[in-house]
């Protein structure tokens, strides 16, 4: 079996079209449509339904995908088992993150990644959103949160400190809250849909009751409004550091109670050894959080 029929097999069931698969392989459409039905002769079966725009897989190709995807990864890893320690990284990575943790960070990272490993390329995925790494091929996500998904494997890169704030305007004009019941009292700046904050108070977790007339899908929202000195807000250390340093946001700290505290997390799609562009990434990562 032709890994490359294969490849393009995976790519067009990620795509949800052969000319997306063409694209990512940076082959013609047609000749993704002749390794297509080089594959279906092959294994003696129809894998996809084509349309002119899109493409959806059969009942075979749902049975088949898991195992092209585990063919693939295979091979992937038996290069990289004999490739040189020092040669680097090479190859598509596919990353996912949040929007803000995305630009602020993963972005500047894998530039520096690319510079220091130019055969490399990365597709960078920034959604506040929770992504199928599985399904829809992601080699790496990069995720702020308690981990729920016990059927991937994470490694945790570093701790994810979060505070309310509130710009020095609002705070003139509507005070600084001290305990968790002042908030009550106060515009909270939530996420739509959103209708209690979580903290951690004599050793036990509480809910807090909020409301405000701003709410939003994604925390880059909340953290413009926040800006906009509109009301109160948690937001993490690394998205605020600059506007606290030039006074354009101010830490709210609690006498009663603090948010609870996360962390950030490398989330990988399986078990098996990862491929070295993604170990070297989340290494470097990593060192780039620590130096934060």
């Amino acid at each position: 079996m032709d890994l490359a029929d294969v490849g393009v097999f995976v790519e067009a069931a990620r795509a949800g079209s052969l000319a997306g698969a063409a694209r990512r392989l940076g082959i013609t459409p047609m000749a993704a449509s002749r390794r297509m039905a080089a594959l279906e002769q092959e294994v003696g079966a129809r894998l996809v339904h084509r349309t002119t725009r899109s493409l959806s897989l059969t009942t075979e190709g749902e049975a088949f995908l898991p195992h092209a995807q585990a063919m693939l990864e295979g091979e992937a890893a038996a290069r990289a088992a004999i490739r040189p320690s020092d040669a680097g990284a090479s190859g598509l990575l596919r990353i996912t993150a949040s929007a803000a943790f995305g630009r602020k960070v993963v972005a500047p990272a894998a530039a520096e990644f690319m510079h220091a490993n130019p055969e490399v390329s990365i597709d960078l995925l920034l959604t506040d959103s929770v992504v199928d790494i599985v399904a829809g091929g992601v080699d790496l996500a990069v995720r702020i949160a308690p981990l729920r998904d016990n059927s991937l494997v994470a490694r945790r890169l570093a701790d994810n400190p979060r505070a309310l704030y509130a710009a020095p305007d609002y705070l003139q004009r509507r005070g600084v809250p001290r305990k968790l019941a002042d908030l009550a009292e106060h515009d909270c700046l939530v996420m739509s849909g959103a209708t209690h904050w979580a903290f951690e108070a004599g050793g036990r977790q509480v809910q807090q009751k909020i409301a405000g007339r701003f709410t939003a899908s994604g925390v880059e929202g909340l953290h413009q409004a926040c800006l906009g000195a509109l009301g109160v807000t948690p937001l993490s250390a690394w998205d605020v550091r600059d506007e606290v340093a030039a006074g354009r946001l101010v830490e709210l700290p609690l006498e009663d109670a603090a948010l609870p505290g996360w962390s950030i997390w490398a989330v990988y799609p399986t078990a098996r050894q990862a491929p070295a562009k993604v170990r070297l990434f989340v290494a470097a990562l990593a060192r780039r959080l620590g130096e934060g």
